[in-house]
């Protein structure tokens, strides 16, 4: 009976700890993401990690997502489970390569 008792009881806590694990990572809605990404592509012009063609090319494929993104939307009335994937994946390449070029020391004045 006492062993029955203490499963139960990390059971509970097993329970209990998973949703706080799911939230560790906050997942951000596709709108917040290009905003994110466009903050930072403006952030890297005015600090002067990237330099003009490094920016044009990062708003390049940065426009061309938001045109990719426009297109799933109105191609299904919203954006499939595939769709939503694909973009996140998309966007995660954006970023890195957004933070490489800001970190490759070939900014403005290098």
């Amino acid at each position: 009976m006492k062993r029955l008792s203490i499963l139960a009881g990390f059971a509970a806590i097993a329970t209990l700890t998973m949703p706080i694990a799911a939230q560790a990572a906050p997942w951000q809605n596709i709108n917040a993401r290009q905003q994110r990404l466009d903050t930072r592509i403006d952030q890297g012009v005015r600090s002067g990690s990237l330099n003009r063609a490094e920016a044009q090319r990062l708003r390049g494929q940065f426009n061309d997502l938001v045109r990719l993104e426009a297109s799933y939307r109105r191609s299904g009335g919203g954006l499939s489970a595939r769709e939503r994937a694909d973009l996140d994946r998309r966007f995660d390449g954006l970023s890195a390569r957004i933070k490489v070029q800001k970190n490759d020391r070939q900014g403005r004045g290098w």
